[in-house]
């Protein structure tokens, strides 16, 4: 009987998730799928490695099917269509593992109260994250588990990138640099020597640009910085998040709009970035295929930024030799990256069109001083990893 690893991606309406065959030499994918719409018609969909739909399932919207109820109907779902497969490990991504997490932990009680210590760090995650950790907890305490979080990837980097001006008072209370979507840069960092230019480059800028967007500079495979800060609002415009915003801004709100906590929150979050500035969509996709004016200024400012912090990156790694493209909007959108390497031109870099057009993964010419890159990232796998190594360990 083959061994089983389930990852399990919880936000606050939907859990994402992958089992993993846990044999071979790297974890490989059996099947994928998600819970969308918890708490108001509720829909499931799995499908097998070639992408096949092998289960599909909907709610009425008076079912309040929450976390707990998917995480068992997914659990179900796998000892249905798994029966050759024993569950052994369950990976969790994890939002937020502040100052005390720098690697992948196994579950215990302690741990649990630990994470939900963090949960004003990542309000808007955090509990949501742990959701599904309870319940297996509960219902399976034999189950090992194991939290993987975005932000022990950056916990490497300087002392100095960490540190905001703050008094030593403030910072003592965990307001710190922290960084994110670690797995997918920890990913991204793991692939890199399979080709032999990324491998030997000192210093590699990559760009995960999706839904939620920022930068992270490479150095032997380790995070020197990144855009992202305390949370996971700061550096680029994402889709629904403003990105850096000068804190003035929110003493503005507070004191002439007389916005509070809550309202401040629900607008940097989820009402700003690409569909606040464009007021149509958050979408790149949409954003694109549009004549409005208000669309293309959404697009020049999210290009125009990223083009600022790049240059921000490769100061703080004194020059860099490669330009990596991932996630949603990297991997997919040859435009969005060939105006990124145009503004990068200053680094060295020199697009090839024909090869972006084709999604590389290298789309910049021969000659290029610094090379330009399309990998698609693999934060599930990563999990996986993660997973099956602190559970071998612990054997």
């Amino acid at each position: 009987m083959a061994d089983l690893i389930l990852v399990l991606n919880a936000g606050s309406s939907s859990i994402k998730f992958r089992a993993f065959d846990a044999g071979p030499a790297e974890p490989e994918l059996v099947l994928h799928g998600q819970v969308e719409g918890l708490y108001n018609a509720a829909k499931f969909s799995a499908k097998d490695a070639g992408g096949a739909l092998i289960g599909e399932r909907r709610w009425e919207p008076d079912v309040a099917l929450g976390h707990q109820e998917a995480t068992d109907y997914i659990g179900d779902f796998l000892r249905s269509h798994r029966a050759d497969h024993r569950l052994v490990a369950v990976g969790h991504r994890v939002v937020h593992g502040g100052v005390q997490f720098t690697e992948a932990a196994r579950v215990t009680p302690t741990v649990i109260a630990a994470l939900d210590r963090l949960t004003p760090l990542a309000p808007l995650h955090q509990p949501h994250n742990l959701a599904p950790i309870r319940t297996l907890a509960e219902a399976r305490p034999d189950l090992p588990q194991v939290a993987c979080f975005d932000t022990a990837f950056h916990r490497a980097q300087p002392e100095v990138a960490q540190a905001y001006a703050l008094p030593d008072s403030i910072t003592r209370l965990g307001v710190r640099r922290y960084g994110f979507h670690g797995l997918s840069y920890e990913y991204i960092a793991s692939v890199l020597p399979a080709y032999p230019e990324l491998g030997a480059a000192r210093a590699t800028l990559a760009a995960h640009l999706g839904n939620g967007s920022s930068l992270c500079a490479l150095a032997g495979g380790r995070s020197v910085a990144s855009t992202m800060g305390f949370t996971a609002v700061d550096g680029l415009p994402m889709g629904t998040r403003c990105g850096n915003l000068d804190p003035g801004v929110v003493l503005f709100l507070m004191d002439h709009l007389k916005m509070d906590a809550r309202a401040i929150e629900r607008l940097i979050y989820k009402e700003s970035g690409l569909l606040g500035v464009s007021g149509i969509s958050s979408d790149m996709r949409t954003l694109l295929d549009s004549d409005d004016a208000r669309a293309r200024f959404a697009v020049d400012l999210f290009v125009y930024r990223i083009g600022r912090e790049l240059g921000s990156l490769a100061a703080a790694t004194e020059g860099a030799d490669a330009l990596v493209f991932t996630a949603g909007i990297g991997e997919h959108s040859a435009l969005i990256r060939e105006r990124v390497c145009r503004a990068a031109r200053w680094l060295g870099v020199e697009l090839e069109p024909a090869a972006n057009a084709a999604g590389g993964p290298r789309i910049s010419t021969a000659r290029s001083k610094v090379s330009a890159w399309v990998l698609p990232t693999n934060e599930e796998l990563m999990i996986a990893r993660h997973t099956r190594a602190v559970v071998r360990t612990a054997a």
